[in-house]
């Protein structure tokens, strides 16, 4: 009986410390999401090339791009991230992979117009040792009511 006591006090802390690990790694992910939109907004462009995997893939509206192709538009203003006003967000971690969905109106400049879209942001991170890097960004525009 005593042992049934212990084992099962054992079973509840080390379920409590996972949960908080996790919830841990999920708010990391989210304020390094975070932090990638500033940068990107101030043309940090090697703070987003160390966080930027070698093989990372960007989707846009017009196509994809590699590492080396989105740090380019960035840096040249081909497309200038100003201000991701984010509506929401959830992380789903699966071993060393977090993803994490944004919903987010999007000011841009893209080919020097201003436009402003309604996105939802599919981000992958990858851990490597102790490190994520991000592996992919989508963006899938959202309807709104005047699309329809």
């Amino acid at each position: 009986m005593k042992a049934t006591i212990i084992g099962l006090f054992l079973i509840a802390i080390a379920t409590q410390w996972s949960w908080a690990q996790h919830a841990a790694t999920e708010r990391e992910i989210i304020n390094l999401s975070k932090e990638k939109w500033q940068w990107m907004s101030d043309k940090k462009v090697d703070t987003l090339n160390a966080l930027f995997h070698e093989k990372a893939v960007f989707v846009h509206m017009g196509g994809s791009m590699t590492k080396e192709q989105e740090l380019g538009v960035i840096k040249s203003g081909g497309i200038h991230y100003k201000q991701a006003d984010i509506h929401e967000v959830s992380v789903n971690l699966i071993g060393n992979v977090a993803i994490l969905l944004n919903k987010i109106t999007l000011l841009a400049v893209v080919g020097g117009n201003e436009v402003t879209n309604p996105f939802m942001v599919t981000e992958v991170y990858l851990k490597e040792g102790v490190t994520w890097k991000l592996g992919s960004m989508s963006f899938t525009r959202l309807l709104t009511p005047s699309d329809r």
